[in-house]
């Protein structure tokens, strides 16, 4: 006895392979392929990310670092000139001092080379080096005649004349300062300057003329 064969159902085949440029079938890439590939550029996309973000935090802090520096750097220098400002300041009052201390032995001086004294012999040549020695550290004498009348540097003791141009007439005792500080103020008679007394001169030579006229 002879049985039929059923009707045998049709096979299809599905190639998964993918071809190249070269027309050979490339090998199949499975789902764990794919996803490990996914993975590798997820994963490499989250480095990047977190490197520009550590480069960006590694920047910001080396430049606080850097402004921090700069302002120590500020501030140190600040403090140098600071102590070197008040040390030349404590140098100059020290030697004001002591200068101030030796003006008396200066009038001394002053009043021997008025009277003579000083013309000649050792004395001269000792008065000659203090006087030296003390120009040298910065001292200096004003208060000459004919000088104008500075009131924050000469202090009148008489008044001759009227005049609005004061000048020095005669110097009493001579006057010092040491840099910007004044030592010791001139002491001076004040008289009329050049100004007033050709102002005086003509307003009495006009009142002449106009006697004259009558």
């Amino acid at each position: 006895m002879t049985d039929k064969n059923p009707q045998e159902e049709p096979v299809t085949i599905v190639d998964n392979r993918k071809i190249d440029p070269d027309g050979k079938p490339s090998a199949p890439q499975d789902d764990a392929s794919e996803a490990a590939a996914e993975k590798d550029t997820a994963s490499a996309s989250a480095s990047s990310a977190e490197g520009d973000t550590l480069a960006d935090s590694i920047s910001a802090e080396l430049s606080e670092r850097t402004a921090d520096l700069q302002r120590l750097t500020a501030e140190y220098a600040n403090y140098r000139r600071r102590v070197d400002r008040d040390r030349k300041a404590a140098i100059d009052s020290a030697k004001a001092a002591v200068v101030t201390e030796l003006l008396g032995v200066l009038d001394d001086l002053d009043r021997a080379r008025a009277h003579g004294d000083l013309d000649s012999g050792p004395l001269k040549s000792v008065a000659d080096k203090l006087t030296s020695a003390l120009e040298k550290q910065g001292l200096e004498e004003f208060g000459v005649e004919g000088e104008p009348f500075d009131p924050t540097l000469h202090e009148a003791v008489q008044h001759e004349g009227e005049g609005h141009n004061p000048v020095i007439g005669v110097v009493m005792r001579k006057g010092y300062r040491f840099g910007d500080r004044v030592l010791r103020h001139a002491l001076v008679g004040v008289t009329d300057g050049v100004a007033d007394l050709m102002e005086t001169s003509e307003t009495t030579n006009a009142g002449r003329d106009a006697d004259g006229a009558e």
